[in-house]
């Protein structure tokens, strides 16, 4: 399907507001789409369910933020939001696996099997969608809960990178410095 609406650069948020293609906003909802396509490859990659099944609640989640950055905060209609509960659910989830991994003392290299490196890659696109949304708010108002949503949701993965390997046995590498 094609609309040829795009075909001068601009893009459709919901509503009918109308924005660059490479505006800040724009820019943050497709690196939130981008995450959700590597959170897919984990996906790919996952022989856990313990696993697996929080990665696909975690894209349907992703849709929710990436609606929600392609639509002003003032904007009217029904658009799901990311909501507080969101950010406590996640810290609810780093808190088990916190539980469940070992303490660092080091920084570790990401890595180790398929699916903690896809979700270690998924963990530095979500870094970089945090700052795409703090670059955005700085320009126009954004929903508050969008921020700590992605600052918590970098280290729920990062976590889960972590079990990942521990499930399947793999030690972590530490970072040796020079």
């Amino acid at each position: 399907m094609y609309t040829r609406g795009g075909d001068k650069g601009e893009t459709g948020l919901y509503g009918a507001k109308r924005v660059a293609k490479d505006s800040l906003r724009v820019d943050a909802y497709g690196t939130i789409d981008e995450l959700n396509c590597w959170i897919g490859v984990a996906v790919a990659n996952c022989d856990h369910e313990e696993v697996a099944k929080p990665l696909v609640q975690l894209q349907s989640l992703l849709f929710t933020a990436g609606a929600d950055l392609a639509t002003d905060v003032g904007s009217a209609g029904k658009v799901p939001r990311i909501g507080g509960g969101d950010v406590k659910d996640l810290e609810r989830k780093i808190d088990v696996l916190h539980k469940e991994l070992p303490k660092l003392t080091t920084f570790i290299l990401p890595g180790g099997t398929r699916l903690s490196s896809s979700i270690q890659v998924a963990r530095a696109v979500c870094r970089r969608a945090e700052r795409r949304a703090v670059a955005l708010s700085h320009e126009e108002e954004i929903n508050p809960e969008m921020v700590p949503f992605l600052n918590r949701l970098s280290t729920y993965l990062f976590n889960l990178a972590r079990y990942a390997n521990a499930l399947d046995g793999v030690k972590e590498q530490a970072w040796k410095p020079g």
